[in-house]
């Protein structure tokens, strides 16, 4: 019999076991307690969440497509803020019925995703990324948020980098 730290000391070898998990495994393993457990809620969202990352990835690269992390966190924001808009359009029209539900769903979405970055992070991250690029008007806006982007790594929301950098260059 082999050791379990000779199967993970090998990274190449058939036995490598990450420590890792990535949101696609996260996602199936989730799904499979959900249908254990008969939470129907946190099974739509997961099958919801794998397959919008499964057609993402085949939109990228055939039906052989692999989306790497960040794209699929990007996914998964896409997903949240689709949910988020609906949250929305339902709380003007005084739906509290289904606010409850997608509150839910909101919420089981959030746990992919990383940590956000606090408010502090987020105003150091963007004074920074200013300093580096020398802007100094809103003219050099998307240069500072393409540099953002990139190092928000989907720690934050795009809206709240935007009105960030809109505070500090004007």
């Amino acid at each position: 019999m082999v050791d379990n730290r000779e199967r993970t000391a090998n990274l190449n070898g058939p036995y490598f076991f990450p420590t890792m998990s990535t949101i696609a495994e996260r996602l199936t393993e989730d799904m499979k307690t959900a249908m254990k457990a008969k939470n129907s809620i946190t099974l739509n969202v997961t099958r919801n969440l794998k397959s919008a990352i499964k057609y993402a990835a085949i939109e990228k690269g055939g039906a052989d497509g692999q989306l790497d992390e960040t794209e699929a966190i990007a996914v998964v924001r896409k997903e949240l803020k689709k949910l988020q808009d609906s949250l929305a359009g339902f709380e003007q029209a005084g739906r509290a019925d289904s606010t409850d539900a997608l509150k839910t769903e909101i919420a089981a979405i959030e746990k992919y995703l990383p940590s956000g970055m606090s408010a502090d992070e987020l105003t150091a991250l963007v004074e920074a990324v200013i300093a580096e690029v020398g802007a100094t008007s809103k003219k050099d806006m998307g240069g500072v948020m393409k540099v953002l982007q990139e190092r928000a790594a989907g720690r934050a929301d795009n809206r709240a980098l935007s009105a960030e950098v809109g505070k500090r260059l004007q």
